[in-house]
């Protein structure tokens, strides 16, 4: 095992037992589910607060009413909250004749609401910004790659159909459908907007939507670690594929023993790691640029 990734691997470890007060009443909830769920509702109400906000500049620089704001209620926001985890499964597993796991237990959905309540009662929630963001790029990884390594892959690996479980194409289509089919529809219906609920086009078929890094790299990081593991006969060829040319031989080597899934996972997560890490410095790194500057220039005045 490389020492790159002894310290992510041990941090799983810990991270997903399970934790009290929930192993009290027999339920297996873990500081990874608890810090990922805190992490959403976070950033969702961050993001509906920038909408509003966005929204009342719309207004006051158009000079037009637009349409009219409609108050908040609790109901709309845990829904919202809901179908952004469990919109693409929704989707996905009846699709493979899978039962929702939101069907089979409600402890997870319940816990999601009941941190989307206690966030909805925080005073304020802080602005996103580079300094916030880039902190949080390594949790996001790590909690990112637990749902396209740990989650989504068995759906489709352990089907009773073979055609199904051996199937590179469904296993990618899955995790692109899983992991963002929630926001998908979100963005669908407006649910994070102030105004009422409304049909508009989502974030991803806007102008180079496709290019959203949440969309993308839920295929391609479930592809590494089925590449990694040898999670189906197909990921096990490219492998030995891929380490012949690497090794500058074409008829590829004699053979390529499958990573321990563990350090797969963990591989993915500084993988996803330094994506977000790159999203943040995108996203927020000419704003930081901006914001000093309109500092510097008041001062000067």
């Amino acid at each position: 095992m490389s020492l790159a990734v002894v310290p992510i691997v041990e941090l799983y470890r810990y991270i997903l037992q399970p934790i009290a007060p929930f192993t009290w009443f027999g339920l297996s909830i873990s500081t990874l589910d608890v810090a990922a769920t805190v992490r959403l509702c976070v950033a969702l109400r961050q993001l509906r607060e920038k909408l509003h906000r966005d929204y009342l500049a719309a207004k006051l620089k158009s000079g037009q009413p637009l349409k009219e704001l409609e108050e908040r209620s609790f109901v709309r926001d845990a829904a919202t909250t809901l179908i952004v985890v469990y919109g693409g499964e929704a989707v996905a597993n009846p699709l493979l004749g899978v039962p929702p796991s939101f069907m089979l237990s409600g402890v997870v959905p319940a816990l999601y609401t009941a941190i989307q309540a206690a966030v909805d009662k925080f005073p304020e929630v802080p602005i996103p910004s580079l300094t916030s963001e880039l902190p949080l790029a390594l949790m996001d990884g790590i909690s990112r790659a637990y749902l396209l390594c740990n989650l989504i892959p068995p759906v489709v690996l352990g089907h009773s159909s073979e055609v199904v479980s051996t199937s590179p194409w469904t296993l990618l289509l899955a995790s692109l459908l899983t992991a963002n089919g929630g926001f998908f529809f979100v963005g669908l219906f407006s649910f994070l907007q102030p105004h009422s609920l409304s049909v508009s086009t989502p974030t991803e078929f806007l102008p180079y939507g496709w290019t959203t890094t949440d969309l993308w790299c839920a295929p391609l990081i479930t592809g590494l670690f089925a590449l990694l593991t040898h999670a189906q006969p197909f990921w096990a060829d490219a492998h030995y594929t891929l380490s012949g040319w690497m090794q500058g031989s074409s008829s590829g080597v004699k053979k390529v023993a499958a990573v321990d899934p563990e350090v797969a996972r963990a591989v993915c997560a500084m993988v996803l790691a330094v994506m977000f890490s790159t999203r943040a410095t995108r996203n927020f790194g000419g704003l930081e640029e901006k914001k000093e500057k309109q500092v510097e220039k008041s001062k000067e005045q």
